[in-house]
């Protein structure tokens, strides 16, 4: 899925002939020969490509003298749609829905609601549930919340119940989280590469900093509150194996572990950015798509630009829907390097 701005008309044509249903929303299919417009999903035979055009929204079709599809309706949400958001309206006023309870909402039995809910938004309504609560929670504390007034205010039934949801994913721990980090010790260096000087840094719990030509004053400014501390010879391994990444990021690193925090969304983000292959790229609507949201290109980029951890988490492998490199927070000479190691296909790359 892409926002509507990030696709060019000859992908819109390709999303209209695979009627996928993914882009319902981003975009409406004008056809001046019949002098409607459709849904990419409608399920009507295609017309010809030289009798279409595309439209953002609706209404701009409309104001081009077209009316809505009767057999897709793009003017007006889905039965499926509708369901969705009223399911998504009732986790938010009770986040101790159950999928049977929910599926009774919806009027769909438990298990096609499940699957409903999850190719329309990513994420299970459990799993949903879960971001939501973890999301009021940092809210909370980010507004001088105690944590145990933050917890309950979520919704967790207990502070043990939101630690065994997050401690993988928060990696500092909810106290820690609400004083900015204070306490916690990040151990760094600066290492040499042929990508010119490269910051790294981690926690006893993995790589929580990678970046170029930035040193401890930068990384006293990314975390204003931690303990830095110079690497000794325990970081020796670790801090060679991230070496390696960038050198060859065509590698497999999975195996070096990271210590990341962000809202839900951006751990959403910064996992899919993971799961793209070394030698290939995404558009901003592409890594959209992969989240399940047609119109989030714009908070996709954002969350990619919070990305502390260049190269293991490779938001250098989005590039702009025509192709064109783009931007990237250390320059687009690292970023074109970068995707050249991997063999990845550019036809413009500056």
């Amino acid at each position: 899925m892409a926002h509507e701005h990030t696709l060019t008309d000859d992908q819109r044509w390709q999303i209209a002939l695979a009627k996928d249903r993914r882009y319902d929303g981003a975009f409406v299919t004008g056809v001046h020969s019949t002098g409607i417009y459709c849904r990419p999903s409608c399920p009507a035979r295609a017309p010809l490509r030289k009798n279409v055009r595309f439209y953002a929204t609706p209404a701009d079709a409309e104001a081009a003298g077209l009316r809505a599809c009767k057999r897709c309706s793009p003017n007006t949400q889905s039965g499926e749609e509708a369901c969705v958001l009223a399911a998504i309206a009732a986790i938010r006023a009770d986040g101790a829905q159950t999928l049977d309870q929910l599926a009774d909402l919806t009027g769909y039995s438990p298990t096609h609601f499940q699957r409903l809910f999850k190719r329309t938004v990513g994420l299970s309504p459990a799993a949903f549930a879960r971001a939501l609560r973890e999301e009021r929670v940092r809210g909370a504390l980010g507004n001088g919340a105690s944590v145990t007034d933050a917890l309950y205010e979520a919704g967790y039934a207990s502070a043990s119940r939101f630690y065994d949801n997050t401690k993988d994913k928060l990696g500092m721990r909810a106290s820690d989280w609400s004083r900015g980090g204070e306490g916690v010790r990040i151990h760094w260096t600066v290492i040499a590469t042929s990508l010119g000087d490269m910051l790294v840094a981690a926690t006893d719990k993995g790589v929580c900093c990678l970046s170029f030509g930035e040193g401890e004053v930068e990384l006293q400014a990314r975390f204003p509150k931690a303990n830095l501390v110079e690497a000794g010879d325990e970081f020796k391994t670790l801090f060679e194996q991230v070496t390696a990444a960038v050198e060859q990021p065509a590698l497999d690193n999975s195996h070096i572990p990271l210590d990341v925090h962000g809202t839900a969304f951006q751990q959403r983000c910064w996992q899919a950015l993971r799961t793209i292959p070394a030698g290939e790229t995404r558009s901003y609507g592409e890594q959209a798509a992969m989240l399940g949201n047609p119109k989030a290109s714009r908070a996709v980029g954002s969350a990619n630009g919070a990305n502390n951890v260049a190269v293991l988490i490779p938001c250098h492998r989005v590039v702009q829907a025509d192709g064109s490199i783009g931007g990237y927070a250390y320059g687009p000479q690292i970023k074109a390097e970068l995707l050249k190691r991997e063999g990845a296909a550019q036809e413009e790359l500056f």
